[in-house]
């Protein structure tokens, strides 16, 4: 199985960067399955229905969410209503939407994806691990689905890492994301799961995580918290590409993409 995941769609740039570079990746790499990290979409904050239905339009199969998944307000009937929004599966009990999901392609084979939100330096969440490892006794890699994905949405490398061994054999990729920056350690981890400690965003990187820097750099330098404001000039698109074998579901190749401004291009 091919597919590609999308790091952070940081508002209208990442927006762009996206919906403009999708076709030609598309021609090149023909995946099978495309999900996109969409939680920053909505001006850098959070996801609207009129984002997540437009980002299905133009071939999007799964949009996850993470620590911004609340922040629109329009979004909750969408979280409860559509299976191709994943949010954190950590959340507690009760929490509205879907934490994970399995889908099925025109051919038969089966994907699942799932969301977890890291706990350090975050907002509380159960632990992702416990989630993870009661998710994965009842969705088997290579008997029940043919591929797994797991987005780790954290700001602490340490716990990512964590994840990608706690879950290798298990999963087909543990991709990071929410810190914006992609990182050059995509690899194949010993018993056949695809890693990458953060995909990197989809967004303009002439910013700070794609936020403008004046209104960003204050926050820093004199401790004076302005309201942020996307960066929204030319954007780079940063994805992560992978195949899979359809016995086992491990990984058999997981290349960084990178297209667009400012950044080296890697395809």
């Amino acid at each position: 199985m091919k597919i590609l995941f999308c790091g952070d769609i940081v508002g209208r740039a990442g927006r762009e960067a996206v919906l403009t570079h999708l076709p030609e990746l598309k021609q090149k790499l023909n995946w099978d399955f495309l999900v996109v990290n969409g939680e920053n979409a909505a001006h850098g904050f959070g996801l609207t229905p009129k984002m997540f239905n437009l980002f299905r339009q133009k071939g999007v199969d799964v949009v996850t969410m993470g620590n911004h998944t609340f922040d629109k307000k329009e979004i909750f009937p969408t979280l409860d209503n559509e299976k191709n929004l994943i949010r954190p599966l950590n959340y507690p009990k009760g929490t509205i939407g879907h934490g994970s999901g399995i889908f099925e392609l025109p051919d038969g084979r089966k994907i699942a994806i799932v969301q977890l939100l890291g706990c350090l330096f975050m907002h509380p969440a159960k632990n992702p691990f416990t989630a993870i490892d009661a998710f994965l006794k009842n969705c088997i890699l290579g008997k029940d689905v043919q591929a797994i994905l797991v987005d780790m949405h954290g700001e602490a490398t340490s716990e990512k890492m964590g994840m990608g061994f706690f879950c290798d054999g298990r999963v087909s990729l543990v991709a990071g994301t929410h810190t914006h920056v992609p990182t050059a350690d995509a690899m194949i981890l010993p018993n056949g799961t695809g890693y990458i400690t953060d995909v990197g965003m989809c967004g303009d990187y002439y910013s700070i995580i794609g936020m403008q820097v004046k209104t960003a750099l204050p926050r820093f330098v004199k401790g004076e918290r302005q309201r942020l404001q996307p960066a929204e000039e030319q954007s780079t698109l940063c994805a992560v590409f992978l195949e899979t074998d359809d016995t086992t579901g491990h990984c058999l190749q997981i290349r960084p993409i990178r297209a667009g401004a400012h950044l080296i291009e890697a395809l």
